[in-house]
């Protein structure tokens, strides 16, 4: 895994496969590449994204629209929307790819109607994933909400190519009811570190926090994460934090790698119209060697990962 992103992206049909609701507004949608995206899809890097085009999926029956959607829920939809994976598997000359999302809009909105069979456009692998840093042996994984998705990709590919690295997840949200799982371990599983099952089956041991102390630590998960290193004997240089989730969260991340001489990832979310660099609407502002002086990168091409050390935080 490196921030190599010279993979060959394009255009491919992908058929559902399955489509589930996992709590409340989170949803889980399984789609299958197959000839050349799944090649292309199955060389997807943690972080990276894709586009969908959603325009012909149908609007569910009104009495599954939520209420703060109801006057949205009709909107044509006209570009595509921009997701990261949760999981990729290739199985011989088939990938499979799974999203995680939460209906926050029309197009997540229509998503949900999607069932096995449907087939969706998807332009992609797009930008520029997460990456290992040579010589890093503790990765700590800070997911916020619905940051969740492209961590647990990261999981999965981290165990898998670097056996040596100790990974912690530490995941946040404001209530347990947003925390976006699909399942929960039992107590005895808790006790040991292993709250998230998800992480769980890769061997990982998760922390979780919520704001309101509903589920875990009771806090935000940035502060989980400080109060995770003050106890643990760490090397900094060695060590490596990935971050997802809400802007603020990620600033925060980045602050406590410069507090604490840690390297610190981020995956940032800006409103990706072609996911391409052509319309030019997800400008980041970053800083440069230069004091004072900044520039400004495309999520979709620069990122949607950046180093924490080198965004301007847009709070």
């Amino acid at each position: 895994m490196n921030d190599d992103t010279s993979v060959k992206k394009g255009v491919f049909a992908a058929t559902v496969r399955a489509s589930r609701r996992i709590a409340d507004c989170f949803y889980r949608v399984r789609l299958e590449f197959l000839g050349a995206g799944a090649e292309a899809i199955g060389k997807c890097a943690p972080g990276q994204f894709v586009e969908l085009d959603l325009s012909g999926a149908a609007v569910p029956a009104a009495k599954y629209i939520p209420e703060d959607l109801a006057d949205k829920a009709q909107r044509n939809i006209l570009l595509r929307r921009p997701f990261s994976f949760a999981d990729v598997t290739a199985e011989g000359g088939t990938t499979f790819g799974e999203i995680l999302y939460c209906v926050v809009g029309p197009g997540s909105l229509r998503m949900t109607t999607l069932s096995a069979g449907d087939v969706v456009s998807v332009i992609g692998p797009l930008g520029r994933g997460f990456w290992m840093p040579q010589g890093k042996r503790t990765a700590l994984l800070a997911a916020g909400g619905m940051g969740a998705g492209p961590l647990l990709h990261l999981a999965k590919v981290l165990t898998e190519d670097y056996s040596d690295v100790k990974i912690i997840a530490f995941a946040g949200a404001k209530t347990a009811k947003e925390l976006p799982y699909e399942r929960k371990l039992d107590e005895i599983s808790r006790q040991l570190g292993f709250s998230l099952a998800e992480f769980a089956a890769h061997g990982i041991e998760s922390q979780v926090a919520t704001d309101d102390g509903s589920a875990g630590y009771h806090g935000l998960v940035t502060d989980c994460l400080v109060e995770w290193l003050k106890q643990e004997d760490v090397r900094r240089d060695e060590t490596i934090i990935y971050g997802c989730g809400p802007e603020a969260m990620l600033a925060r991340l980045a602050e406590i790698g410069a507090e604490h001489r840690i390297d610190c990832q981020v995956s940032m979310e800006r409103l990706m119209a072609c996911g391409i660099g052509v319309c030019m609407s997800c400008a980041v502002e970053c800083r440069t060697e230069r004091p004072g002086v900044t520039v400004y990168k495309l999520c979709c091409k620069d990122g949607p990962v950046f180093e924490g050390k080198e965004v301007v935080f847009a709070l």
